[in-house]
């Protein structure tokens, strides 16, 4: 399946059902024994050197990737692939909320929130300049600056059929978002002895800067349960962003420029549920029944190994499904705009951390 194919049917019928067990099973049963080889390794680094020089996680995404460079999957495994990137993902992130107090992003006051709320603001606005400096059209520009400023493909499928963006748009965009989020979760942990952060300033800094909240995950989760909270609650923030950014998107789409365009679509409604997923919600639920003692910690322990465990699964999936070879078709000035963005959102967010003293 192509990358258009792909764009157009995940905005035509974005909460298409995953399959039957039996279609699934190919893909999962490869996606567990690329994550089981990779614990495996990282058991063996733990009892040859104390502790793991390269986290599961990263193995397991680094595994799919070499898989996915020299073998291209058929479609047999396309689904089960798919489920595990995602749903299984998903489940991973809203069993890591039983871990998480809200009290700790409430204790970290306004100033925090509001730092939050800029950067998004600060990201969008910056990136769609960045775009539109190097010649790309109105509605690309924003898609790549909503996928940069919030939440990657889940900003763009929900911001593209708002502003009546063009399906190879949306199938550019969301090639790179696929493709610098797995390197995002591969490079960011480079900044802890880079830059000397904390765990709390590495959390914010991956919460403000990757993707996708199970991106946060995988990105914050060998640097440790400090960082692994801090970047999912500051995430689940910038994702929340996702509701007015698009509603405002829905007041100025009739204004765009039609450039760009190939088609005469025209701009539509978004559910609440695409605003808000699933997941996030049973995240925040269980995060509200942890803050209330309602989650013993008997519980909470097994239900942050499943997280972990699901999590490793997802990172092998997600490995086989990006292909690197994608940013050489793509074109320059694609390639410019969302690494200049994205660069530009890392910066912002560093000087954030700075002037907010978080330590």
């Amino acid at each position: 399946m192509s990358l258009k194919t792909a764009a157009r049917e995940a905005l035509a019928n974005p909460r298409a059902k995953a399959g039957s067990v039996s279609e699934l099973l190919p893909g999962v049963l490869l996606c567990l024994t690329i994550a089981v080889i990779a614990a495996g390794i990282q058991t063996l680094e733990e009892r040859s050197f104390g502790h793991p020089y390269i986290e599961a996680l990263v193995l397991a995404i680094l595994f799919g990737l070499g898989l996915r460079t020299v073998w291209q999957p058929s479609p047999r495994f396309q689904a089960g692939i798919a489920f595990s990137a995602k749903q299984l993902l998903e489940v991973a992130v809203a069993l890591l909320g039983a871990t998480v107090s809200v009290g700790a992003l409430l204790a970290s006051g306004p100033a925090l929130l509001a730092g939050i709320v800029t950067v998004v603001i600060l990201a969008i606005g910056i990136s769609y300049g960045i775009c539109r400096a190097l010649g790309l059209p109105a509605r690309m520009a924003l898609l790549v600056a909503c996928g940069n400023a919030i939440c990657g493909n889940s900003a763009i499928a929900a911001v593209a059929p708002v502003i009546g963006a063009d399906s190879k748009d949306v199938a550019a965009a969301i090639a790179f978002t696929a493709v610098l989020g797995v390197l995002m979760v591969l490079g960011l942990p480079l900044f802890v002895p880079i830059a000397a952060l904390s765990q709390d300033q590495y959390g914010v800094l991956a919460g403000l800067t990757v993707y996708a909240v199970p991106q946060v995950l995988a990105a914050t989760v060998p640097v440790g349960l400090i960082a692994t909270q801090v970047g999912t609650l500051v995430k689940l923030v910038r994702v929340l962003m996702l509701g007015p950014v698009v509603v405002l998107l829905s007041l100025i789409a009739p204004l765009l420029p039609r450039e760009g365009l190939s088609t005469n679509r025209r701009p539509e409604r978004v559910s609440f549920v695409k605003l808000v997923p699933w997941f996030i919600i049973g995240f925040l639920t269980l995060a509200g029944l942890c803050s209330l003692g309602l989650i013993p910690g008997a519980a909470a322990k097994p239900l942050t190994q499943v997280a972990g465990y699901l999590t490793i699964v997802a990172m092998a999936a997600l490995g086989l499904g990006v292909d690197v070879r994608v940013l050489a078709r793509v074109g320059a000035r694609v390639t410019a705009a969302v690494t200049g963005s994205l660069l530009m959102l890392v910066v912002i967010s560093l000087v954030l951390i700075s002037a907010l003293g978080i330590v």
